[in-house]
């Protein structure tokens, strides 16, 4: 089960990938196609996909453990002529206001048809340019000043609205992802389309090629108060037939006695797990961006020592040169792409060595599309890809969408404990079998059906 760095020829490759990344590029370029094709019929026969509402449920989280603090309760709906509602959270990412006035122009009275191919579309450039440039790339234009947020919001990346224009983060690359507004508007019109047709999103995405029906999950723990902690939670895992288990370290002191360096305690922890669950136990280490190149590379020799699956976002992503340095050194593969918000710095970070397994957020990429669309980028360059699943039941639907319909993805992460991803409102919870797997839906779209009457007994409000 462990993931190890392997050298693969070029013809290997393609003669095994070629045809999933062929099928899946095709359903992202004609996705009404796509979906008519694995049902058989024509897209003129496809119910009425134009969209008449969008409206937001605004519910009650209070007593809703948040796996992500941003989360508002806000349950977004688009709905069609032909009555097919499709859901997805908003707020889980980031703080997301004013979602229900850009998608009323935006999206009310047009066809999924037209939207769905183009509307998270992006490129590595800047912006378009010759004859096809705005007017603030023209020559002689004045460059746009800080704190100056745009117009439309679901135009533009993330960090050009009000809240982080001018803070320091950007894309290297350009492009207009992360933007929130459109990356939930796809996952909404993807749900649509899947149960216009009967068929789960994965299905589709998939192009009729094979698909996987189950993952293999790990359980993914809590950033834990104290090196102690993390024994009993590793045992209790595995005791509920979870096969493996990613620590996210904490603040790496113990219960009690002097203060310690953080990564000193990460370390204890590394090695008292490793000696809890024996040597066949699939280990993982996620300090979320913790450490500076020096405690980056002591504790992945040790993780190598131990024979740990792989070592996330180790230290800042915008530390390209230390990434790299990392992959270079290490023997276990470094996961890197939570943080990064364009295609072309995918491009980049993938070219340049400072990765060797593909991380991404759909929510940050463009959604399903934009996932799916970072998940192939992988593919075509050998790599896996290990979308992130830390959220609710909608977050953690579309992730296994991904995950189900990429050829070069393996991994199903759960959250721990599993609960803290359930919602009143939808029947079905994420849970592993007997054997460790999480088993893909079969109901249509996001495959999670939504308990309207819990819905409504949770709903403070429906804005419209």
């Amino acid at each position: 089960m462990k993931t190890k760095k392997t050298n693969i020829s070029r013809r290997n490759f393609l003669e095994t990938s070629t045809g999933f990344a062929a099928a899946g590029l095709a359903s992202l370029a004609n996705p009404i196609g796509a979906a008519a094709q694995s049902v058989g019929v024509k897209p003129a026969d496809l119910p009425d996909l134009t969209i008449k509402e969008v409206k937001v449920y605004v519910t009650d989280i209070s007593k809703i453990h948040k796996l992500n603090s941003p989360e508002t309760g806000e349950l977004l709906s688009v709905v069609t002529n032909s009555g097919i509602e499709g859901n997805y959270t908003i707020g889980d990412r980031n703080a997301t206001p004013g979602w229900l006035e850009w998608a009323k122009p935006a999206l009310v009275g047009k066809n999924i048809m037209d939207l769905l191919p183009t509307l998270t579309s992006t490129t590595g450039m800047k912006g378009p340019a010759g004859y096809d440039a705005t007017a603030a790339r023209r020559p002689g234009a004045p460059m746009p000043g800080f704190g100056a947020a745009p117009p439309n919001p679901g135009a533009h990346s993330a960090f050009e609205g009000p809240q982080l224009t001018g803070s320091g983060l950007s894309t290297r690359g350009g492009g207009t992802w992360p933007n929130y507004y459109t990356a939930a508007a796809d996952v909404c019109m993807w749900d649509i389309l899947g149960k216009a047709v009967n068929r789960p999103i994965y299905k589709i995405l998939s192009g009729g090629t094979p698909t996987k029906d189950r993952l293999m999950a790990y359980a993914s723990s809590q950033h834990l108060p104290t090196v102690e902690d993390y024994v009993p939670d590793v045992l209790k895992a595995k005791a509920q037939g979870f096969r493996a288990y990613k620590i996210h370290p904490g603040g790496g002191q113990h219960a009690t006695g002097p203060a310690i360096p953080t990564y000193i305690g990460h370390m204890e922890e590394i090695r008292e797990v490793r000696k809890a669950v024996g040597d066949e136990f699939v280990l993982m280490h996620d300090p979320v961006q913790r450490y500076n190149r020096f405690e980056a590379m002591t504790v992945g020799r040790l993780l190598d020592e131990l024979n740990y699956a792989w070592f996330e976002d180790p230290v800042r992503t915008t530390d390209q040169e230390g990434l790299i340095e990392l992959c270079a050194a290490l023997n276990l593969p470094i996961h890197v792409g939570e943080f990064i918000y364009s295609i072309a710095d995918f491009a980049d970070y993938i070219k340049r060595d400072a990765l060797d397994v593909v991380r991404l957020i759909a929510d940050n990429v463009g959604g399903i599309s934009g996932a799916m669309r970072v998940g192939l980028l992988a593919d075509a360059h050998g790599l896996e890809c290990t979308p992130h699943n830390w959220g609710n039941v909608p977050d953690m639907a579309l992730h296994f969408h991904v995950e189900l319909a990429l050829p070069n993805a393996y991994w199903f992460e759960m959250p721990f404990p599993a609960e803290y991803a359930d919602r009143p409102y939808y029947k079905d919870k994420f849970r592993i079998n007997e054997e460790g797997y999480v088993l893909a839906p079969t109901a249509p779209g996001l495959g999670y059906p939504i308990d309207y009457d819990a819905l409504h007994n949770l709903t403070k409000r429906i804005d419209r």
